[in-house]
């Protein structure tokens, strides 16, 4: 596979859209294919759309611009502040000063509020250690979800799906767990069988596993996040592991949890045993002060839960984008973010409150329900949208967002939003719950048409072009871009 290109001289860095070599990156994670889901996308916001080439989306970033650590402190992350409606907008400023870009002081008083919406899925520990029992050897492996409750084997404890990454994989192989401190944990996994559409050529494989412990009481109620605080480490992404130990970056797992989990996780526990295996990275800028700011200046904070999955960053291995198929994840929606959402949409047009999703997780959840009658009546469910340049959102008029890996549908929906006009959300602009009024979008949704799509590729080549000549950090730890409409 090609390497990253090397840093290289200020003039070969700062580039222009127009030369900015996109290539291959190596994945956030390794190219398994834990489920291979139906592809399946919401086909009435698009019109007309051509398809987009994953070619189109690849791009060379010097290696040194990788993060392997987040800033200090978290809103000292700087932010390239970008409009939808004017390409000429590029500003330089940190993510400390998001109060005064969404709401100029002087301005505040005759503003409605917005509704910033953010995901508050918690992170699981769920990276694990183990021994082989009969060779002793060396395992690695990722905590997925729980196993239905159905399987044959459920009434012998908890099942679990995990991916593992050791030799000769065998039903039958028990694997001793180390401890958050490298020793022997007294629980162990039996593997039970693979998981079916799991690629058998893929460096790490998937498998119904049995939880068994001759130490401990695996009671019902004990959950998986239970046992994974006991014996699991902070996700952090493998690229940013490889880079630690290139450079001889030790940091340790206690520091990890704390930086690589948003200040507002939630502790509610809606599906015991589930939760993110991967961040949602634009929220890690967030600090409780910085959060106080916005709510004082007029930003008022809504939840949404998307529990992250590995699919989330798998690089797009198919010729054309929207023939990627798409990994399903949980998401929910709560009434009072419903509501809130409703409302703002219900204002007129000038001056109404916008929606800010912070991070792409927060925005495909809400994407994810055609209008906000549908996130008041069915609350949660399962998605696998593909949002590429063509779509038109519904429900988000800014983001927030972090600078993405080549090659992933994460980056094809950021094409998508720059491509999307701002101002004609589609959503039913319902009231909240008490109100109950229907009110007709504005206007209807527009077709996004073949130029227009070039022109998102574009104006996303030029704009990565100037985070890489700015010497912005980037990926899960890195600098961010605020999108306004």
């Amino acid at each position: 596979m090609p390497p990253h290109r090397a840093g290289g001289e200020p003039d070969n860095i700062a580039r222009t859209a127009a030369d900015i070599d996109f290539r291959y990156h190596p994945p956030i994670f390794p190219k398994f294919h834990l489920h291979r889901v139906l592809l399946h996308r919401h086909m009435k916001c698009f019109r007309n759309t051509p398809m987009l080439r994953t070619d189109d989306l690849d791009f060379a970033l010097p290696e040194e611009l990788i993060a392997t650590r987040p800033a200090e402190p978290r809103d000292a992350a700087r932010l390239l502040v970008v409009s939808r409606s004017d390409p000429a907008r590029i500003e330089h400023r940190l993510i400390r000063d998001l109060p005064d870009i969404l709401r100029p002081p002087d301005l505040r008083s005759a503003m409605p509020p917005d509704v910033m919406v953010v995901n508050a899925t918690r992170v699981l520990p769920a990276r694990f250690r183990g021994v082989r029992a009969d060779t002793n050897g060396q395992v690695e492996g990722l905590y997925v979800q729980p196993a239905l409750t159905s399987h044959e084997h459920a009434n012998r404890g908890p099942i679990w799906i995990v991916l593992l990454k050791m030799r000769r994989l065998r039903p039958g192989v028990l694997v001793n767990l180390l401890d958050r401190h490298d020793r022997d944990s007294g629980v162990r996994l039996r593997l039970i069988e693979r998981v079916q559409s799991t690629s058998p050529s893929s460096p790490a494989a998937g498998w119904i596993v049995l939880v068994e412990s001759e130490s401990l009481a695996l009671t019902p109620g004990l959950t998986a996040a239970d046992l994974l605080e006991f014996i699991g480490l902070t996700p952090v992404p493998p690229y940013i592991l490889a880079a630690r130990r290139k450079h001889h970056d030790a940091i340790a797992d206690d520091r990890d949890r704390a930086t690589y989990q948003t200040v507002y996780a939630s502790t509610k526990d809606e599906r015991p045993g589930h939760g993110s295996v991967a961040a949602p990275t634009a929220g890690l800028h967030f600090t409780p002060d910085l959060l106080l700011r916005l709510r004082d200046s007029g930003v008022r904070q809504h939840d949404v839960t998307l529990d992250v999955g590995l699919g989330t960053f798998k690089p797009v291995e198919t010729e054309f984008i929207e023939h990627h198929p798409m990994h399903s994840e949980w998401c929910y929606v709560p009434q009072t973010t419903a509501s809130a959402i409703a409302a703002a949409h219900a204002q007129p047009p000038a001056p109404r409150g916008r929606v800010l999703a912070i991070g792409t997780t927060a925005a495909r959840t809400l994407e994810s329900f055609d209008t906000t009658d549908e996130m008041l009546r069915v609350r949660c469910k399962d998605t696998s949208i593909l949002i590429s340049p063509g779509y038109q959102f519904k429900h988000v008029e800014a983001m927030l967002t972090n600078f993405h890996l080549p090659q992933t549908t994460l980056l094809a929906m950021v094409a998508a939003f720059l491509a999307s006009r701002p101002g004609l959300t589609s959503a039913s602009a319902s009231q909240s719950a008490s109100g109950g009024t229907h009110v007709p979008p504005e206007s209807p949704p527009q077709p996004t048409s073949s130029a227009h799509a070039v022109e998102a590729i574009s104006r996303l080549k030029h704009i990565y072009a100037q985070a890489i000549a700015h010497r912005y950090r980037f990926y899960s730890f890195g600098d961010a871009m605020l999108i306004l409409p």
